[in-house]
């Protein structure tokens, strides 16, 4: 029996190269390239799958080309696998472009077959006890798919049903390319010599922002790192490539785009020895399944490599490009085929921070009681020791243990602008409870006390008053938010703290000493 690719290199080995057409001409390998990384629009800040990649790239290769005088049809070999042909750009052609074609499909065991259905080939069948090997020349009628059936002067059979090892020799590659190609159809009135330069879009990139913060022994401050994850699900590698990558929202269209075709399993489909009424019914089906799956195991196209990581210690270097922002990597790096590579973003030391604690609650939100939930909380610009646009990502908080460090936390953090407030998600804390009860101003309306009025609202009767209680279980001070959803033209009238606003809503700000209790209560009122 032979290996599990021993048609496939059987196959490689009889292909005799297809002669190029007079016109078409095969554009030089690329001499500069450049890679634009845009990430996935609908992925928050989750990990990157190399086999579910959403984001894609602008790729710009330069390439030397000696076109003839006359119609020609120019081959650009080597392109990404994702590559959407309608994005295309030929600059430095002086020739008139007539048409651009993506030629998805590749050289691979299925897809010859498939190209080679009607057409002659031969059948080299060799007996493994003799040596003897047998050579016959027939026509496929079908292909890899549905089972593979051909027919020579004995009549139609269908592969490796005769029990010995069988393949085919073909006499060409059936005009399938061993890489993405996109051909472009030119007409020119002189021969050209030019260097010119392709510009595409192209599916199967991504990259993603992961971030590590380690906080000080004291809590005040925090040391921040970050990396920029470059991600490339294509069957092609970028080598030596000036890359950037580009943080924001892009809105764009998406089309439908046939996928390449890789290959898929080749089907050997042979009806069990003997007669049907040899096996029982369950029997000879369960033969032909394990057989039918045997073999495509044996034949199957060659797996893709595996996913590799590779980590670089370069550092991104931050850009504007209209809206958006642009990270340039500043040496020229290789963006490998089903690769994750890792560039340094940042490296921020002594970040001043607060911990701060909070909840927010609906208003009127009567007999709630959860814990409340913490953040950090520092600005970003220069004088916290940041000051630089923060693409979104995930973000890991360690605290300094002695010589170790102990993981607190995970979460997302969303793209920051310079001077905007940052927050980082540190879960809740069983140390602080909040608990919310409506107290019915109806039981005792005679003797009940009015609360303060709030500064500009109007002295109008309110509703029940609403009591929030804040226990603090910690060994020390914290400093507490209550933040309020109202509903749709109410207001706050009356309230016993402060009242305050952030991003629209009503806020109470308290200290709260260590293992002591605070309390909030307010009244509200719809507007008429």
């Amino acid at each position: 029996m032979r290996g599990p690719h021993s048609m496939w290199l059987l196959m490689a080995a009889a292909l005799v190269p297809m002669p190029a057409a007079a016109n078409d001409v095969l554009a030089g390998a690329p001499t500069a390239l450049s890679v634009t990384v845009y990430r996935a629009p609908d992925r928050g800040s989750g990990s990157i799958d190399l086999d579910r990649l959403q984001g894609f790239a602008l790729v710009s290769e330069t390439r030397a080309i000696h076109l003839p005088a006359g119609e020609s049809r120019l081959r650009f070999e080597g392109v990404a696998d994702g590559i959407e042909p309608a994005s295309a750009i030929v600059a430095g052609l002086a020739s008139s472009v007539i048409e651009k074609n993506r030629e998805g499909q590749l050289l691979s065991p299925s897809a010859l077959l498939a190209a080679a259905v009607g057409k002659p080939v031969v059948l080299v069948r060799t007996n493994a006890r003799t040596g003897k090997t047998e050579r016959l020349p027939g026509t496929v009628k079908s292909d890899a798919q549905g089972g593979v059936l051909f027919e020579t002067a004995q009549g139609i059979e269908a592969l490796r049903c005769s029990g010995l090892a069988e393949t085919f020799s073909f006499s060409s590659a059936m005009d399938l390319s061993a890489t993405p190609t996109l051909s472009v159809l030119v007409r020119n009135s002189q021969p050209i010599t030019a260097m010119v330069t392709l510009s595409y879009l192209a599916r199967g990139f991504d990259w993603a922002a992961d971030y590590i913060a380690t906080l000080a022994p004291d809590r005040k401050t925090m040391d921040l790192g970050a990396w920029v994850t470059l991600a490339n699900g294509n069957g092609e590698s970028f080598a030596a490539a000036r890359t950037e990558v580009v943080a924001g929202r892009l809105n764009r269209e998406r089309g439908v785009i046939e996928p390449i075709d890789a290959g898929g399993a080749i089907l050997a489909r042979c009806w069990p020895r003997g007669s049907t009424s040899d096996l029982p019914v369950e029997a000879g089906r369960q033969e032909l399944k394990t057989s039918n799956r045997m073999m495509m195991l044996e034949m199957a196209a060659p797996v893709a490599a595996r996913a590799t990581v590779s980590v670089t210690a370069q550092r991104v270097e931050q850009e504007q490009l209209g809206d958006l922002k642009l990270y340039r990597v500043p040496e020229r790096t290789t963006v490998a085929s089903r690769q994750s590579k890792q560039v340094r973003l940042l490296d921020r030391s002594a970040i001043p921070i607060h911990l701060i604690y909070g909840a927010d609650l609906a208003a009127n939100d009567d007999d709630r009681s959860a814990p409340a939930e913490a953040l950090l909380r520092t600005q970003n610009n220069a004088a916290h020791h940041l000051g630089l646009p923060l693409p979104s990502g995930r973000i890991a908080v360690f605290a300094a243990d002695g010589a170790a460090r102990v993981l607190l936390r995970e979460s997302g953090m969303r793209d920051l602008a310079v001077d905007e407030e940052v927050e980082i998600d540190m879960g809740a804390s069983p140390d602080v409870q909040v608990k919310s009860v409506t107290e019915r101003a109806a039981i005792d309306a005679a003797h009940a006390q009015p609360l303060p009025l709030v500064p500009g609202a109007p002295s109008a009767a309110a509703g029940d008053i609403n009591r929030v209680e804040i226990s603090n279980a910690r060994g020390s001070d914290i400093q507490f938010e209550l933040r309020l959803h109202l509903p749709e033209g109410a207001r706050i009238i009356r309230a016993d703290h402060p009242l305050g606003s952030k991003n629209g809503r009503p806020i109470f700000r308290l200290t709260i000493p260590a293992h002591a209790a605070a309390r909030v209560r307010y009244q509200t009122r719809r507007s008429t």
